[in-house]
């Protein structure tokens, strides 16, 4: 009779299992669960959950490639300083979990982005960013910003620059890319090599150089965004509720706006860059400024406090995961209103889009 009812039970958990997982759509949702552990993706059309699938312990952030098939998620471990040293992988596809990516001493990743057909990722525990390459299954690059909580990342399409939110150094680090130094030879009057010895340097084009610019803006700075048209970076600052401008060409504060967002988590534009929506970990409300103006337009009351933030790519509608209310709320952008709740798990928090190729 146990034996009955154990195969009875394992057979309904399989066919709730099976009517629960649909097909992923071509555009797709992603939700991450930290309470779960789980990446959930949702039909955006319906609002509704069609998988839930396992992704390690601690995750924070979750980006998808280019094409759409698969995602990346950070498995962070802040309350362990940093202790995990992880990529969880996604086949959004076939809707299953892949080995994940082991960073070494790359402890503490936070921040995703993909740019260039790699994943880029911040180590906070490292002082550090990376990037990783699907095709040679291998990390190409590691640049260290030497600042303390290296936490959000941004990469231009062209992966040109790199930015980065120092959330306890106060800062934003610049990465420019820069032509390499041709290969020095050996000086006049030097002796020719010995036999055997390497002659002159490796085949193959040099490396690409790096140059950091450090830009002090707010105590706390964490979510941040670039307009749309490139020439200004935007970061809320958590600790004293300001939003800090920053000229990208001039690498300088260009103003400070005392924007009452204390707590704030993120910080992203709408696709047009007229709006700029900022969440706070400890407020009720998403609050929007006009960009042109630097005004702030309103307060939507969401939950009881926020963190992920994505913008729907047609413009048309926020999604904005409420930590504590275990649900992400729909602000539809043209009524500027909730029109909508999203289950994905306990603790959702970092957001993606996938638009599959």
């Amino acid at each position: 009779m146990l034996i009955r009812l154990t195969a009875s039970l394992t057979l309904v958990a399989a066919l709730a299992t099976a009517a629960f997982a649909q097909a992923t759509p071509r555009e797709a949702l992603l939700i991450l669960s930290k309470h779960d552990h789980t990446l959930t993706i949702v039909d955006p059309a319906t609002l509704r959950p069609l998988a839930r699938i396992p992704i390690g312990d601690d995750p924070h952030e979750v980006i998808a490639s280019a094409d759409g098939r698969t995602a990346y998620v950070s498995n962070y471990g802040g309350n362990g300083a940093g202790a995990l040293h992880t990529l969880a992988v996604v086949d959004l596809v076939a809707q299953k979990a892949l080995p994940s990516i082991e960073l070494g001493a790359l402890r503490g990743p936070h921040g995703l982005d993909f740019a260039g057909g790699r994943v880029w990722f911040t180590a906070e525990a490292a002082k550090a960013l990376g990037s990783y390459d699907p095709a040679s299954g291998k990390i190409d690059l590691i640049l260290g910003t030497g600042q303390n909580r290296t936490h959000m990342i941004l990469v231009t399409p062209d992966v040109s620059r790199i930015y980065t939110t120092n959330v306890s150094s106060g800062n934003v680090s610049i990465f420019e890319k820069v032509a390499p130094r041709a290969p020095s030879g050996p000086p006049p009057g030097a002796p020719p090599a010995a036999a055997g010895a390497p002659a002159g340097p490796p085949p193959g084009p040099p490396a690409p150089e790096w140059n950091q610019s450090l830009v002090s803006v707010g105590p706390g700075d964490e979510g941040f965004d670039i307009t749309p048209d490139g020439r200004e970076l935007w970061t809320a600052n958590a600790q004293d509720g300001t939003i800090s401008v920053v000229n990208i060409a001039e690498k300088k504060v260009t103003q400070t706006l005392a924007a009452n967002v204390r707590g704030a988590n993120r910080l992203k534009f709408t696709p047009d860059g007229k709006l700029a929506f900022v969440s706070m970990l400890g407020g009720s409300d998403a609050v929007v400024f006009d960009v042109a103006s630097r005004q702030e337009v309103k307060r939507i009351a969401v939950g009881h406090g926020a963190a992920g933030i994505l913008m729907q790519p047609d413009g048309s509608r926020v999604f904005v995961a409420c930590t504590p209310d275990n649900y992400v709320a729909v602000i539809d952008l043209k009524a500027m209103q909730v029109v909508g709740h999203i289950d994905a798990g306990g603790n959702p928090d970092g957001l993606a889009w996938a638009s599959r190729r």
